[in-house]
Formats: structure tokens, C-alpha cells, sequence
């Protein structure tokens, strides 16, 4: 929802359709093979533009964008939509980091729904968090655990472990890019100076 919103507000016109999002993530490809790690390295997000769920548990935190010129063409929406999936995974890392805070300390994520599809996401799921990430081969994964649950409900199965066994497909791993690390150790370290920001400008009177 907040990758539609971007591209509707600073898209000059465009509508959030799956082609929209592949014609911007192909050339975000190509700008990132041509800047390398600078690139669009100065533009900052913090992806709370509905609240924060975790970790924080804040439904009137808001988001932020630092970084913004005078350039409304495409490759600047480019750059805005990159720094936002930057900024969702740095959200996922900072609820792992609490997690881990807390005795929890995760390697591998199993991802499903809408951002299977977005290659960016999958990418920095993995690169940003330090994790192992495993996608389902299914299209669908949410409705394949409805199935799941349904042949529990009526008697297929004696349980959600048995159903899962015998209903779960293989998935794609992959694993993190240990030469990005720094790069977004780096990205995390600003991803929360700006809550600090955020959070002083918001206690001034």
C-alpha cells in the first residue's frame, strides 16, 4: 500500500498497477547497476505513513521523507520508491533487532502475499536483515493455508502440522549478500536517528 501511494503522489499521474511497479523496479535495477551503493544514498524514509504496528505499536506515528529536490521526473520517483523498499525492510529488521532484544533471535524469514512479487523487497528482506529468506513456490500462500485449516476443519487431516506436511510445496531460499552489509548496517543506523528526530520534534512545544 505505501509502494501504490508513492507511486501515486509522486508518479506525475501514474496509477499503481503491476506494470507501473515493474517498469519503476527495472529501472531502479538499472540505476542501482550504475550508481552502485550511492545510489540514492542522501534520500531517507521512514515508512509509518499509516502508523507503526511494530514495533513500536504507535497507530498515529507518521512517516518521513528527508532528501527530496526540485525533480518530479521519473528516475527521481525512481529513487523515492527504492528508498522506500529500502525503509520497509529496515522496518522488518528493526522489529527482528526487538525480537532479539527480547530473547528471539531469528535467521530466517518465510515470506508470502503481494511482495513475493517485487523483487526489490525479496532482495532487501534478505540483504537489510541478515536473514535467510524463503518464498513459496505457490502463487498464493495465504490461500493455500486457508486450504490447510479447511482440511483440519473437516477431518483430512488430524491436525495443521499433518495438513502442512502434506499439503506445503517446496520454496526459493536466498541468502544474504555479505558484501551489502555494511551498506545497510550503515542505512538501519540512519533508519533510527530519524525515529530520534521524528520523536524530538514531536516533544517540542
Amino acid at each position: 500500500a505505501l509502494l501504490d501511494h508513492i507511486v501515486r503522489v509522486h508518479g506525475g499521474g501514474r496509477e499503481p498497477t503491476a506494470e507501473t511497479h515493474m517498469k519503476i523496479i527495472e529501472r531502479v535495477q538499472e540505476l542501482r547497476a550504475l550508481h552502485g551503493p550511492a545510489f540514492a544514498d542522501r534520500l531517507h524514509v521512514l515508512p509509518d505513513f499509516h502508523g507503526n504496528r511494530s514495533p513500536l505499536a504507535d497507530p498515529h506515528a507518521l512517516g518521513v521523507v528527508s532528501g527530496l529536490a526540485l525533480d518530479s521526473s521519473f528516475d527521481a520517483l525512481c529513487r523515492l520508491y527504492w528508498r522506500t523498499c529500502v525503509a520497509i525492510a529496515l522496518g522488518i529488521r528493526h522489529i527482528l533487532e526487538m525480537m532479539k532484544e527480547a530473547g528471539y533471535n531469528l535467521d530466517t524469514l518465510h515470506v508470502t502475499g503481494g511482495h513475493v512479487r517485487n523483487p526489490l523487497l525479496m532482495e532487501l528482506y534478505c540483504d537489510a536483515t541478515g536473514c535467510r529468506v524463503v518464498a513459496p513456490e505457490t502463487p498464493d500462500a495465504v490461500l493455500l493455508g486457508t486450504a490447510m485449516a479447511a482440511a483440519v476443519a473437516g477431518g483430512l487431516y488430524s491436525d495443521l502440522a499433518e495438513a502442512g506436511t502434506a499439503m506445503a510445496s517446496s520454496g526459493h531460499e536466498r541468502l544474504p549478500d555479505a558484501a551489502s552489509r555494511n551498506v545497510y548496517d550503515r542505512d538501519y543506523r540512519r533508519f533510527l536517528t530519524l525515529y530520534r528526530h521524528r520523536a524530538e520534534l514531536e516533544a517540542m512545544d
